[in-house]
């Protein structure tokens, strides 16, 4: 199968790539750069330019590229965090849209930013929306595909959750503090962390290219979140290091503004129910056993 793949450099594509090639998928990668490795096509979202006639061929769309969320945020920040998803994805959608052949799946990268603070709800792929920043992001992200479902491609929208790598994320940008034994909670701990390794993330994803009947809003995220204190403690147990400090919430607003409620002080308790309806089996279901597996501990 020909598989485009936007954000191919990213956290999650540059996993999902290599996975797809030794698949014998043939992987194009969309791309600003002008010096991508492989089969390449250049975009540029914000300018609303690419060659349609590129496209033509194309039989599945991973679509993953955004701005990086995880800086503090300006305005000209957030600015470029909603453009980036809701333009590119327009832009994707339209132009997979006027295709002569047109793919037969776009998988959509989202957000469990969807859903917002939710305390201790549950969290299907049918929960109301949030009201807080990333919410209104992720509504506008998913609408951005619409081109390309009312044209007939099946779309995939995949929720992710905290994604754990040792490469950066939550997991790569605070392993340095916790084996310095420095790790611990955030504000209460009580707030809920929905995290899944990147081995069921790129699991997912292939999961959702295969699946005939998967479509819409796909929650991923691992059948067993936990609260930020009990993530903390199983992290610090693989590391063998304390986890006795605390970072109160006033302190986290101080340094990180906004992104500290919408990042860290969160509350989301997702459920993966269209990945478990439909035969997904997650490799690494519970914490211990995927941090030990992607820290070899």
């Amino acid at each position: 199968m020909k598989v485009l793949v936007s954000g191919a450099r990213g956290l999650v594509g540059s996993a999902l790539v290599p996975e797809l090639e030794r698949s014998g998928h043939i992987v194009t990668r969309l791309t600003r750069s002008e010096s991508a490795p492989g089969e390449a096509i250049r975009w540029d979202p914000s300018a609303g330019s690419m060659d349609v006639s590129q496209l033509e061929g194309t039989q599945a769309v991973v679509h993953l590229a955004g701005e990086n969320i995880q800086d503090r945020w300006t305005p000209q920040k957030k600015a470029r965090i909603r453009e980036s998803r809701v333009r590119g994805t327009r832009l994707l959608a339209e132009s997979l849209a006027r295709l002569s052949e047109k793919p037969e799946v776009m998988v959509c990268a989202s957000a469990s930013g969807y859903y917002g603070n939710r305390g201790n709800e549950l969290l299907t792929e049918e929960s109301a929306p949030g009201s807080m920043f990333l919410s209104e992001v992720c509504r506008e992200w998913e609408a951005a595909a619409d081109p390309a479902r009312q044209a007939g491609i099946r779309v995939v929208n995949t929720r992710f959750g905290i994604v754990l790598s040792p490469r950066e994320g939550a997991l790569g940008r605070t392993l340095p503090v916790f084996k310095l034994g420095a790790g611990g909670r955030l504000g209460s701990g009580r707030q809920w962390w929905s995290w899944v390794a990147i081995d069921d993330v790129v699991g997912a994803i292939l999961h959702s290219l295969n699946t005939d009947s998967l479509s819409g809003p796909v929650n991923v995220a691992s059948p067993n979140p936990l609260t930020n204190a009990e993530y903390t403690q199983i992290l610090g147990r693989v590391l063998e290091r304390p986890t006795l400090f605390l970072v109160p919430a006033p302190a986290l607003r101080l340094a990180l503004g906004q992104v500290a409620d919408e990042l860290l002080l969160v509350s989301f308790r997702m459920e993966p129910a269209k990945l478990k309806e439909t035969g997904y089996n997650f490799r690494y279901p519970e914490l211990e056993g995927a941090l030990r597996h992607l820290l070899g501990r």
